[in-house]
């Protein structure tokens, strides 16, 4: 594996790759790496012949309030990991190096992006499209490896993909949980014993809203407060949203109808950690 820290010498190295006519796959993450950023490795590895790891945590996406400066970091740790799951070139650039300048330019993607996360994030995703885009601009991968633990960051990539005309297949993988269901995140770090043990309520929530789908429950409105009683139970539990939206589009269901693919999805605080899930399910 190739550690590269700058934009041309990972150009350069992509380069050659390009002319001996093999395809590159992308995997961006913002480090502190686990189980499910190694599961979009093994998903690349068997798509791609090589493949890039980027590692960088985007100031972009970040508000002025939140856990940019405290946000989870060990390169040494993460380097180690990603040679083991077989990455050749690990792209970990410096915030002056993406950005050497005060950035003029942005990449805002609407009306996916504004629901959800976006509403209670304001700039959120405007961030996360405009460092995607770098990104696949520097690599320009044939595919590009996503997980669905945020499904409308997923979205809001593919929308993008699709209005540019970027020639980048973007791939969604499943999301990565622990034995108790709880979806592995960097930020799970932050959980103390107890918000990690009520931590799991999200996933038994959602897979409780999931067996009412599928017991022939037609009110959508059933649906979201079964979800937000079972949270409310934990009291460490604070409700940031929960929303049952369609997929990919992220506009609110407002009735089921056969063949709908939707999203059921949650943001809740646990001390001062914000932890996303998400089911996608189709009626």
């Amino acid at each position: 594996m190739k550690q590269i820290t700058t934009i041309s010498e990972l150009r350069r190295e992509l380069q050659l790759i390009r002319q001996e006519g093999k395809s590159i796959g992308l995997v961006p993450t913002m480090g502190y790496l686990h189980a499910g950023h190694l599961s979009l490795v093994e998903a690349a590895r068997e798509a791609c012949d090589a493949v890039v790891m980027s590692i960088f945590v985007n100031p972009l996406q970040f508000g002025p309030n939140e856990d940019f400066e405290r946000y989870p970091r060990d390169l040494a740790r993460d380097s180690k990991l990603a040679e083991s799951a077989g990455v050749d070139f690990l792209f970990t650039p410096s915030v002056e190096e993406m950005y050497p300048q005060p950035i003029l330019t942005k990449v805002s993607v609407g009306q996916v992006s504004e629901p959800l996360c976006g509403r209670n994030r304001p700039g959120h995703f405007d961030g996360v499209a405009t460092v995607v885009s770098k990104l696949f601009h520097i690599v320009w991968p044939d595919k590009a490896f996503f997980g669905q633990k945020d499904a409308q960051q997923l979205a809001v990539i593919e929308q993008m993909v699709f209005d540019l005309s970027m020639p980048i297949t973007v791939v969604g993988c499943p999301i990565v949980r622990e034995a108790d269901g709880l979806a592995l995140s960097s930020r799970n770090v932050y959980l103390n014993e107890a918000e990690r043990s009520q931590a799991t309520v999200l996933y038994r929530s959602l897979q409780a809203a999931q067996q009412m789908l599928r017991g022939g429950e037609t009110s959508v409105a059933a649906v979201r407060d079964l979800v937000i009683e079972m949270i409310n139970d934990q009291p460490l539990a604070e409700i940031d949203y929960v929303e049952v939206v369609n997929y990919p589009s992220m506009s609110p269901v407002e009735e089921f109808r056969p063949g709908q693919q939707i999203c059921i999805a949650v943001a809740v605080r646990f001390g001062r950690t914000r932890l996303i899930d998400n089911v996608i399910t189709a009626i």
